[in-house]
């Protein structure tokens, strides 16, 4: 691994390692840029850092890091950090969403709504991934969000999507735990309430916020999909004792 161009450039270096590992370049960016914490380096140092990281591959074409670096590590190749991400990671990623996806379609179907839609295959532009229509003739719009960790759920928002939430009643966020034959165990509902308190603002014009990375609450979380009203889309049922996502016992339900 070649060494960085001086001191400056490494510290900039580990300080991108650390902030990517939470937020997108622009965010990051702009916190470098505008933090007075951060101004003993210069916007050149940054850039140069960044460029460095791409280039030999300590963050992915996604911009993720690729290595877990502490503060006190040179990062001048006398160590080998610690891989945080490999490049199959992405690829097991949108396979997750890919199944939680495709469950919930098959689910909604099951439940008897109409017009299921896989939105999320002809554009992101939607801003969410499934459109269905309800047995009661009400429109809904699932963002779906899958995982295969039981013990937390962590959702990642981007700004349009947070955008189409603001202004679409029917727009819901419905979390899939799946299992390992790509089947959907759990089904849960995120707060729309506790996701307008959590995305982030705008501070100035200079920059904007443009994706999320959001840790969600056991309190935030309902079984089952519910739209706006409380009313529910898809049932469930007991899922025993097992604690999930921090719901415990009843709180959680298999589909």
């Amino acid at each position: 691994m070649p060494s960085l161009p001086g001191d400056g450039t490494r510290e900039a270096a580990r300080r991108w390692l650390r902030y990517l590992r939470i937020a997108d370049v622009p965010r990051v960016r702009t916190l470098f840029t505008h933090h007075p914490r951060y101004a003993d380096l210069t916007p050149v140092q940054y850039a140069e850092a960044l460029e460095w990281l791409r280039r030999t591959g300590l963050i992915t074409a996604a911009d993720l890091p690729v290595v877990d670096v502490g503060d006190r590590l040179p990062l001048n190749g006398a160590e080998v950090p610690h891989a945080l991400w490999e490049a199959a990671d992405d690829e097991k990623r949108r396979a997750i969403g890919t199944a939680g996806e495709e469950c919930l379609l098959a689910l909604l179907r099951e439940a008897g709504l109409t017009a299921v839609e896989h939105v999320s295959v002809v554009s992101d532009a939607f801003g969410y991934d499934i459109g269905a229509t309800t047995p009661s003739d009400e429109r809904i719009h699932l963002e779906v969000k899958a995982t295969t960790d039981p013990t937390r759920l962590v959702v990642h928002l981007t700004r349009h999507e947070s955008e189409v939430m603001n202004a679409d009643p029917g727009w819901v966020m419905g979390a899939v735990l799946v299992g390992e034959q790509g089947d959907a165990l759990i089904v849960a509902t995120v707060s729309r309430s506790w996701l307008l308190s959590a995305v982030p603002h705008d501070r100035s014009s200079r920059g904007r916020w443009e994706s999320a990375r959001l840790v969600v609450p056991s309190q935030a979380l309902t079984p089952g999909l519910i739209m706006e009203g409380g009313k529910g889309v898809l049932p469930g049922t007991s899922f025993g004792c097992r604690e999930v996502w921090g719901m415990r016992g009843r709180e959680a339900v298999a589909v």
